[in-house]
């Protein structure tokens, strides 16, 4: 067993954290303003969208494995490593030659950020108990909504003062500071304990996840859904996830043990956080195209209108940790959830004349909703399980929601693409087929409505394409487009709906969890070191 151990310099250590996953939350925010000059100077355009994928796929993947291993060989060891990757991975970003370099170097980087992502959450939930610890877990929290709202300026900032390689190295500086706190305040692990380390379930669950990750995002984009490249990648994804089960229920020490989801609570609050993350997403992607196509703002412009949702989760992820105790982390969960559905059913009523101030409104209540919920899906498992298994259990509900986030990018995608082909086959072809001269613009736009609607909306919806359109596009083309937009945002968001109605009917079974000052006695041994 371990000698449990004080950590003397609290407030230092909070420093750290709240540093380390600052720029760490910032980083996903900020390279996509840089995206353009990147493109500009790299080339490989045709590679541009592995830039998120790749980082993606490797920060997803390793959450569970970096909980795992922390709660084996201590917190300072598996975050100063993940510090250290991410600091590198930076380093080399900033310095790619080419596409390629840089896509390669993303995906370090993201080992280093998935490693980073859960440890604050699990460190704040070894140094405190009960209120506090829904407190601090609430302020953390809210960083991540702060990065959405300062991350495109800092982006844009960076590039226009120097240049989009200084996207990555503004990370050492800053990177180094925090691993210097970090390691400075955070105590040396002991332990007496003999590790054994799941290599087998490491493996297979990676093959299975990145397997899953990746048919989900090529799927209905780089490759059609029926193709033998996405069934195939669904198939391994599914052997290997088999497999990682069949190795986990004999393992001595597994990565993920299969007992969790036999607890009622552990299942449900996951279930809650992956169902929320496909609602969240869904508001998050389409919102600004409806901003865009039906409303005419600019990007900027859609992206300012979003921040209310934004401040007001930060708003409320705060001040929900603080009264967490009082209220009940189900009674919370289940009124947030509630807000989220009640803004889903006003995004789903927008139409082609929604006001401004309706959808400033629709905003607030989303991010109330959803500032709401973030607070009790860390602490209710926190306060459900001992110490000894806080490591795996934090990154166990990171993990679920990254897995929620990209599931509903793509299956609300899907759904998008499915009906609004529909509606412009039935109502915009027909039209095109119809007009006196058709060019080789008309044949683009026929093409591109059959497979990539998304991206037809985005090109010929912005306020600069429709001002070059010719007179007889403006009056037959672009109302047709318009409701279909509107059309097809409405059935997407009435599915993002039923996604959250289902997390909202979860968690009325949920057990009561009471939020104790007492440390868990069972397993409770210190793993800050």
């Amino acid at each position: 067993m371990e000698k449990k151990q004080e950590v003397k310099h609290q407030g230092l250590l909070l420093t750290g954290l709240f540093i380390a996953m600052l720029f760490g939350a910032l980083d996903g925010t900020i390279v996509g303003t840089a995206m353009p000059r990147i493109i500009g100077e790299l080339g490989g355009m045709g590679l541009m969208a592995w830039l998120s994928t790749s980082y993606m796929l490797t920060s997803t993947v390793i959450v569970p494995i970096a909980g795992k291993l922390s709660d084996l060989i201590g917190r300072k060891i598996v975050y100063v490593t993940g510090l250290g990757i991410f600091i590198i991975g930076s380093a080399l970003c900033g310095l790619s030659q080419n596409m390629t370099e840089l896509v390669l170097f993303r995906a370090l980087q993201g080992v280093g950020g998935g490693i980073m992502m859960p440890m604050a959450m699990i460190i704040v939930g070894d140094l405190f108990t009960g209120a506090k610890r829904a407190r601090w877990q609430g302020m953390f929290g809210a960083l991540f909504g702060l990065a959405g709202v300062i991350g495109p300026q800092v982006g844009g900032w960076i590039v226009d003062s120097w240049n989009w390689r200084w996207v990555f190295y503004i990370n050492l500086p800053v990177g180094i500071i925090a691993t210097i706190i970090i390691a400075m305040a955070l105590p040396k692990h002991r332990s007496l304990e003999v590790v054994r380390f799941d290599i087998a379930g490491m493996l297979t669950m990676v093959i299975g996840v990145v397997g899953l990750l990746l048919a989900l995002t090529l799927g209905g984009k780089d490759y059609p859904w029926a193709s033998w490249q996405i069934i195939g990648l669904f198939a391994v994804s599914f052997l290997f996830v088999l497999i990682f089960i069949r190795i986990e229920t004999r393992a001595t020490d597994p990565i993920l043990p299969m007992r969790f989801f036999k607890d009622r609570t552990f299942t449900l609050i996951n279930s809650i956080g992956f169902l929320m993350s496909v609602g969240m997403f869904g508001a998050m992607m389409f919102v600004p195209l409806y901003m865009q196509g039906i409303m005419g703002f600019s990007p900027s412009a859609s992206g300012t209108i979003m921040m209310p949702l934004t401040v007001t989760m930060i708003s409320a992820s705060i001040v929900c940790g603080l009264i967490i105790e009082k209220t009940g982390i189900r009674i919370q969960m289940a009124a947030g959830l509630l807000l989220m559905a009640v803004g889903f059913v006003f995004l789903a009523m927008m139409g082609l004349y929604t006001s401004t101030l309706t959808v400033t409104i629709t905003m607030l209540v989303l991010g109330l909703g959803m500032g709401m919920v973030f607070p009790g899906l860390t602490v209710a498992l926190q306060e459900s399980y001992p110490q000894s298994d806080l490591g795996l259990v934090t990154s166990s509900s990171t993990f679920f929601r990254q897995i929620g986030g990209t599931f509903g990018i793509t299956v609300l995608g899907a759904i998008m693409n499915l009906r609004s082909s529909q509606y412009l086959t039935d109502q915009l072809i027909p039209a095109l087929n119809q007009m006196p001269e058709k060019g080789p613009e008309v044949d683009a736009i026929i093409s591109q409505a059959d497979h990539d609607p998304q991206q037809l909306f985005s090109a010929l919806l912005s306020p600069d394409t429709i001002s070059q359109m010719p007179h007889v596009f403006l009056t037959d083309v672009v109302p047709i487009m318009k409701s279909a937009l509107v059309d097809s945002l409405q059935v997407v968001f009435l599915w993002s709906l039923g996604f959250v109605v289902v997390g909202l009917v979860i968690c009325f079974f949920l057990r009561k969890i009471h939020i104790t000052e007492k440390a868990r006695s069972k397993g409770n041994t210190s793993h800050f070191h």
